[in-house]
């Protein structure tokens, strides 16, 4: 019998491992892509538009179709106002602007309808865009109806006053009007933890606000300049409220609506006070001109342009996979936190906001 001859195993190549290459690879092709489909945006000819390429960001979505050329465009102010980055690279008011301007480059657009759902936010970003309402109806004569859904309170209706029409859903939580800065004293609880705030200030009041003193260390005088800076900025309310309506009663009188929409009743201003209150009561106090929910407000653009039949559009912003990887690359903020076992609204202490108090827990 032969020797047994003791061979060596041969290898045998290695599967699997390279699945992340593949994945790697995509990903790099379809950014390049990607990529090169922005620059294309950017080099198309002025007027072509082409999937949003007119301003290289929005896209035109058909939501209701219609047998005319005729478009009514629905943009949307939800959740808390602000300015702040929306996670595109673009903040809310900016967006909102930007969609504001594609509808009034777009001559097909005959009315906007302002679809609001919010708790109110920001005093400036409130105001940046009732201000940017006013100039739009003011420079292009195109009707701009505010439609209230579940909430439009405080900011909500700052931004809805400027419109020539306004509906609410009867059970609309609306009103709210005034303004409110919030903010805690946590000095009770670095005591007990034997914290202390070292504050080296260049005045009496550089520190207003600040949570980390005691209430023998508030400056006299300083309550007194807070609720000043809060009254003036409360008047400012009572007067967009007060201005929007106007021109509104002044613009429907004009054009044959005068009839049909409402008055600011006698002594509003009571009611002013920071409580909310029902759409339905709102309609019975000249707050908003009807009743109805947001297929209501497309049907009143319409009549208010003098048009029978309209597509409604909406303007969106397209995914880009680039932002994909910007995602990956965002960081949470490594600042310390303490958690109170307090609920409160994503607010930033030290601003000025129209807020709805019940959005304040």
């Amino acid at each position: 019998m032969p020797p047994l001859v003791a061979g060596r195993a041969q290898a045998h190549p290695r599967k699997g491992g390279r699945g992340w290459m593949v994945v790697a690879i995509l990903a790099i092709f379809l950014l390049i892509v990607t990529q090169l489909i922005d620059l294309t945006h950017l080099s198309l000819p002025a007027g072509f538009d082409v999937a949003g390429a007119k301003d290289g960001y929005l896209e035109e979505s058909v939501t209701e179709p219609g047998e005319s050329e005729n478009k009514v465009a629905v943009i949307e102010v939800k959740g808390v106002i602000t300015a702040g980055d929306n996670g595109d690279g673009v903040g809310m008011v900016a967006l909102f602007k930007r969609k504001l301007k594609r509808a009034a480059q777009d001559d097909a657009v005959r009315a906007v309808v302002v679809d609001v759902d919010s708790p109110g936010g920001e005093v400036l970003a409130s105001d940046d865009i009732a201000k940017a309402i006013e100039k739009f109806q003011a420079e292009h004569h195109k009707p701009v109806i505010a439609s209230m859904g579940s909430l439009a309170a405080s900011g909500g209706y700052y931004v809805s006053a400027p419109c020539r029409w306004i509906v609410a859903h009867p059970l609309t939580i609306t009103g709210s009007i005034g303004v409110i800065m919030h903010g805690f004293n946590y000095r009770g609880l670095m005591d007990k933890l034997g914290l202390r705030a070292e504050v080296y200030k260049s005045g009496k009041f550089k520190d207003m606000l600040s949570g980390t003193r005691s209430p023998e260390e508030v400056p006299e005088g300083e309550a007194a300049l807070v609720q000043a800076l809060i009254d003036e900025t409360y008047e400012r309310f009572k007067e967009v409220v007060k201005d929007g309506r106007e021109f509104a009663r002044k613009e429907n009188k004009m054009h044959g609506f005068e009839e049909k929409s409402r008055p600011l009743a006698q002594g509003w201003e009571t009611m002013a006070d920071g409580r909310v209150f029902s759409g339905r009561t709102a309609w019975t106090n000249g707050f908003v001109d009807e009743l109805g929910n947001l297929d209501t407000a497309i049907k009143r653009a319409k009549e208010l342009s003098g048009i029978s039949d309209a597509k409604v559009v909406r303007y969106n912003a397209p995914f880009r996979f680039g932002n994909f990887f910007s995602l990956l690359g965002q960081t949470k903020d490594p600042g310390v936190r303490i958690d109170l076992g307090i609920r409160t609204p994503e607010i930033d202490p030290g601003r000025l906001y129209f807020l709805s108090s019940t959005y304040i827990h």
